[in-house]
């Protein structure tokens, strides 16, 4: 059985060398999990694989992807042509995809990987979340995610997956989880930033051992969620005041900041030099009162910004900020 990932400390001050969580050789190909990856959520279809592929040419090493964006076979492309230009081996990378909640009736969930797997043109990831604690099926919501937990358990003797994980379950959730297996995730993936902090969700994680990766670690700036209050964090006065006296960008303060906690970051860009400017994040290194005015935005502008709860008709996030 694979064990949790395990943590290191990370210092602010030695931001730029926390690049990586090392984890047992033995439990994957690829010792490490890059804690600044890159993320292909709504990427543009026009250059999807040429901007994976970039990625890699910049230097990223961790790809985040899932079925339900709907680009897996462009990422895989980018992916083969990426490793091809820099002279690197599937073994260099760590690859994240997701299981798609039209998936989780538990003779289904070795299909949806089988599916990656093909999209992606790949023989294993290092990998594999349950992208929400939701089914959806012809006979509604009825399948238990503790079920789907156990399939995609035993995933893992097939060496098609080297970890698993979960996205986007609440407390409530997460402690039912843990209280029904014997193998507690290795990640759990969730929206953080400094707009919502969940410092104390965080906390609950490491004492756990369980890794989080944060998505939309910009806040707002996908196209998906809908313009308006709070202002962006990119445009905010705090954050440009930062990134003016540290010598860094906007984007690369926000992506510091959670470095700095012990979580991944996955942006995502399909342009060159965004592309490049969010890696160039491992060269950015904050100061005491920065992470104190960081904190003070979560205070301030509370704000969650991917809640399908009224869509779905399921209520999501309980017990959690901004739910």
């Amino acid at each position: 059985m694979l064990l949790p990932l395990s943590l290191l400390p990370f210092a602010a001050s030695a931001l730029a060398q926390a690049a990586d969580i090392q984890i047992p050789i033995a439990l994957s190909t690829l010792a490490v999990i890059p804690l600044l990856g890159y993320g292909t959520w709504n990427l543009d279809r026009s250059n999807a694989s040429e901007a994976v592929s970039l990625a890699l040419r910049a230097g990223y090493r961790h790809i985040d992807g899932a079925a339900a964006y709907r680009n897996e076979d462009l990422v895989g492309k980018g992916i083969a042509d990426g490793l091809a230009k820099v002279g690197l081996s599937r073994e260099d990378v760590w690859i994240t995809s997701k299981l798609w909640n039209d998936h989780h009736a538990p003779d289904m969930v070795a299909r949806g990987l089988e599916k990656t797997l093909s999209d992606l043109n790949l023989t294993y990831l290092d990998l594999y979340h349950m992208h929400w604690p939701v089914a959806s099926s012809s006979s509604g919501n009825k399948i238990s995610y503790v079920d789907t937990w156990k399939a995609m358990i035993a995933l893992l003797q097939t060496g098609k997956v080297r970890h698993i994980g979960v996205c986007n379950f609440d407390p409530e959730q997460l402690q039912t989880l843990l209280n029904s297996t014997t193998h507690p995730p290795s990640v759990h993936q969730m929206e953080l930033h400094p707009y919502l902090p969940q410092t104390e969700w965080l906390a609950f994680h490491k004492a756990h051992g369980i890794h989080v990766t944060a998505y939309s670690p910009l806040a707002g700036t996908n196209p998906t969620y809908s313009p308006g209050e709070p202002p962006q964090l990119l445009n905010n006065t705090a954050v440009l005041k930062i990134a003016k006296d540290r010598g860094c960008t906007a984007a690369q303060v926000a992506l510091a900041w959670g470095i700095s906690r012990g979580t991944s970051v996955i942006p995502k860009s399909s342009h060159a030099d965004r592309i490049e400017e969010n890696f160039a994040t491992r060269e950015c290194e904050l100061e005491d009162g920065d992470y104190k005015t960081l904190e003070k935005l979560g205070e301030k502008y509370l704000h969650r910004y991917n809640n399908p709860s009224g869509a779905w008709g399921i209520p999501l996030y309980q017990g959690l900020e901004d739910a």
